[in-house]
């Protein structure tokens, strides 16, 4: 099978989708430096310690391990942060990648699967979204992963790096077979932090109800991390296969609000989930969901995980112990 490295292999997605393509038999490296990733996220023979600015090392390690393709999750993802220490994010996920493309030019690697956002898009003028729709982030992580997939495709055009760049929506959702779940610190996404108020006690804000949307919060599309995995494996598979560079969005086609979701989680725990309301979060669109038929049709993905339900329940055992 082919030999694949995964970047921030030992974070959220990133390990899933290691776990899934060990499932698969392919020979897998993990490139991360730990600084939100976790050591026993990954079997730890596979796992090398390195910063994607060290570029040399990188290209050595790319060339040892006979490397035929990379699938880049490195970088920060929270929104909220990202509005107040832009430069740490701009320097993170777009010189960070920079220097991993550069690592791969040296090393003659020629297939990339990215991890981008369906934050590229802003505050969309309709939805579903389509892969087609304006390119108008409103925080800079968004920025920061549209500028990453400019450049790829300059690099298409210049080097013959062959990417496929997958936006996806809300990620969500465990797999406890494998002992994998969320654990960033500090927690920011909302299924974790509805299941945490349960646990605990503490109170949950939701942030902002005077949205354009049906009950006044946020709407998005929430894609189960086994079916996130599965996308980068299909992109993979794609560019083994001498597929061109493609962009792709991953998500359920179905959008849920904060207050759908809270129910949700309700449902499952059968008990209250203690909140308040707050402002809104500076950076954060009204409404996010997928038209991912195009990644159904040319790649052949389904997902699996479609009723919210059935995501707040995988991730409820793991958060449970987390929080208690």
């Amino acid at each position: 099978m082919s030999n694949i490295l995964v970047t921030g292999g030992a974070g959220y997605i990133g390990s899933h989708t290691v776990h899934q393509l060990l499932q698969r038999g392919y020979n897998v490296t993990v490139l991360d430096d730990l600084s939100t990733g976790f050591r026993d996220a990954v079997p730890e023979p596979r796992l090398h310690i390195c910063s994607l600015f060290d570029t040399e090392q990188v290209t050595q390690l790319l060339v040892r391990q006979k490397i035929d393709a990379v699938v880049h999750f490195a970088a920060f993802i929270a929104v909220g942060e990202s509005t107040k220490e832009p430069e740490k994010y701009f320097t993170n996920n777009v010189a960070g990648s920079l220097s991993l493309f550069s690592a791969m030019a040296a090393a003659g690697v020629k297939k990339l699967v990215f991890s981008s956002t369906a934050a590229v898009y802003g505050n969309p003028v309709s939805t579903p979204i389509l892969e087609t729709a304006t390119i108008a982030p409103v925080n800079p992580y968004g920025e920061t992963k549209a500028t990453v997939e400019r450049a790829l495709v300059w690099l298409d055009q210049c080097r013959g790096l062959r990417s496929v760049r997958l936006r996806y929506f809300n990620a969500c959702g465990a797999n406890a077979e494998a002992g994998l779940s969320e654990r960033h610190v500090p927690e920011t996404h909302l299924i974790p932090l509805l299941l945490k108020a349960v646990v605990t006690g503490q109170p949950m804000t939701i942030f902002g109800t005077d949205y354009p949307t049906a009950d006044g919060t946020c709407i998005r599309d929430y894609i189960h991390v086994d079916d996130l995995a599965a996308a980068h494996i299909a992109a993979i598979e794609h560019l083994l296969g001498d597929g061109e560079s493609d962009v792709f969005n991953v998500g359920t086609g179905r959008g849920f609000s904060v207050r759908e979701v809270l129910a949700a989680v309700e449902n499952v725990t059968g008990k209250p989930v203690p909140h308040v309301f707050g402002d809104r979060r500076e950076g954060d669109p009204a409404e996010l969901v997928a038209d991912s038929s195009k990644l159904r049709s040319r790649l052949g993905w389904r997902p699996e995980y479609t009723e919210l339900e059935r995501i707040v329940a995988s991730a409820w055992p793991s958060e449970q112990r987390r929080w208690a």
